[in-house]
């Protein structure tokens, strides 16, 4: 209860105080390519249910067609507004919504598309035991993926077998330990990673 009532009075006051940048980058999201301005993905969230999460739109429209995976500054699918927001995790502020909605919490573990999450091992389920985050230690640790991923020459067999085991791995340590006073250091840490 405490974390859902911290959970809605923060994403409000992060679209309120937020809403002006929220309208500079709608307006360069629909100069800089054709296409809407936020893209919704269906991710997989608490208890093994689907939800539609929202981003700002980086890529060309129905670019996530040719690969889920993104691989930074050599994807040729991101549009240069794309390129920014991504690097400094801004088109991510749109979650703030799926936060207020309560499809999400300010931290968590990172919500993951249905086809990674049939990969999943039974003891890897219990990731979807909380609410999917806008950030978690995974984040921060792995905040270069895009780039270790464009690095490598088979990009989904280095997520598959090496990221996204060491991602889900931290995410049970983080339900093990959960606490707002963990969830207040994630953010901190979050926000020191990104500036």
């Amino acid at each position: 209860m405490a974390k859902r009532l911290f959970d809605i009075f923060f994403s409000l006051i992060g679209i309120l105080l937020l809403s002006p940048i929220f309208l500079l980058i709608a307006l360069w999201v629909t100069f800089d390519s054709k296409g809407g301005i936020f893209y919704r993905q269906v991710r997989v969230g608490k208890g093994n249910t689907d939800f539609k999460l929202f981003k700002f739109r980086t890529m060309h429209v129905n670019a996530d067609k040719k690969g889920l995976l993104t691989v930074g500054a050599n994807d040729n699918r991101i549009t240069k507004s794309g390129l920014f927001l991504r690097k400094y995790k801004l088109d991510e502020l749109p979650q703030l919504l799926n936060v207020f909605l309560g499809d999400m919490s300010l931290v968590g573990p990172r919500p993951e598309v249905r086809r990674y999450v049939k990969m999943y091992s039974p003891e890897q389920m219990n990731v979807l035991s909380i609410k999917p985050g806008i950030t978690d230690y995974a984040s921060i640790k792995y905040s270069d993926e895009n780039e270790l991923l464009g690095n490598h020459p088979n990009p989904e067999k280095l997520y598959i077998e090496e990221i996204m085991p060491a991602k889900l791995a931290l995410n049970l340590q983080y339900i093990k330990d959960k606490s707002l006073l963990s969830d207040f250091k994630i953010i901190f840490d979050t926000l020191k990673k990104i500036f």
